[in-house]
């Protein structure tokens, strides 16, 4: 697949992998963050990814649609392929790489402005023609939010709860119909009530978009994820990849001491 065929979209039908990492090497400057990285990551299923503070499970995430790049100079070495087509290639556009790949965050994050602006807003960036009314619709019902605003979409987003906000924030990126969805910790600042209702909205998404979501909760990830992926750092605080697979081997028949060890609560 060539790089206009990114930038167009294109996606293989009855892609089996989303991601192919290969041998990568992630740099914060000259500070190396995560090394030797080798996995791949299936679409239309949920990864989760686990593993102490620090060991780069957010970084490795980052690098999955390269917003790393926002917010810091970093390299990469190794090479990390988006359905067949290397997103570090220099001839990817960025933007459309992250139409394409989405990312919710760890705190909610609403614009300032109305649920309904804050919906329209990617398509509107995107050139968008069609019915923005539809679009709002279709992406709070997704995000199993549209029964609770459907009447006050014109008010303020800054209204809502905080687990309404991260629903939207989920709206916000589905409104461009990404491939893939990232999500880093995007129940750490929630209650329980609320992490329950964005558990069963990732149960409902699953079969329709990759989602990868990084999370320190042991539970949740058994409860959301049939892959999952445990980060650990190596003697010089590197991150690095210690071992993936299905969700259910790496609880109950990991074949890591290191990944036994953190999963029962020795370590993390």
């Amino acid at each position: 697949m060539s790089s206009e065929q990114l930038q167009a979209d294109q996606v293989p039908t009855k892609a089996v992998t989303a991601y192919k990492v290969r041998n990568m090497a992630f740099f914060y400057g000259t500070k190396k963050a995560l090394d030797n990285i080798s996995v791949d990551l299936p679409a239309k299923s949920v990864t989760a990814i686990i593993g102490p503070s620090g060991c780069g499970k957010s970084t490795f995430i980052k690098a999955l649609n390269r917003i790393a790049e926002a917010e810091t100079k970093v390299r990469i070495d190794g090479q990390i392929e988006l359905f067949g087509q290397n997103i570090y290639d220099p001839k990817v556009n960025i933007t459309r790489l992250r139409r394409r790949v989405g990312m919710v965050f760890q705190r909610p994050n609403p614009f300032p402005m109305t649920i309904y602006d804050n919906i329209t807003y990617g398509p509107r960036v995107f050139g968008f023609k069609g019915n923005y009314d539809e679009i709002v619709e279709t992406s709070l019902r997704r995000a199993a939010l549209w029964n609770e605003v459907k009447d006050k979409v014109k008010t303020s987003a800054l209204g809502l709860s905080g687990g309404q906000q991260q629903r939207l924030c989920i709206a916000r990126s589905l409104a461009v119909n990404p491939d893939v969805l990232l999500m880093d910790e995007p129940c750490s600042a929630l209650d329980p009530i609320a992490t329950l209702r964005i558990e069963e909205l990732i149960e409902t998404l699953r079969d329709q978009f990759t989602i990868i979501i990084v999370t320190h909760n042991m539970q949740q990830a058994g409860r959301v994820s049939q892959n999952t992926l445990f980060f650990n750092t190596d003697e010089s605080r590197i991150g690095q990849l210690v071992e993936n697979g299905p969700t259910k081997e790496i609880f109950f028949s990991p074949k890591d001491k290191r990944t036994e060890d953190y999963i029962s609560g020795r370590f993390g």
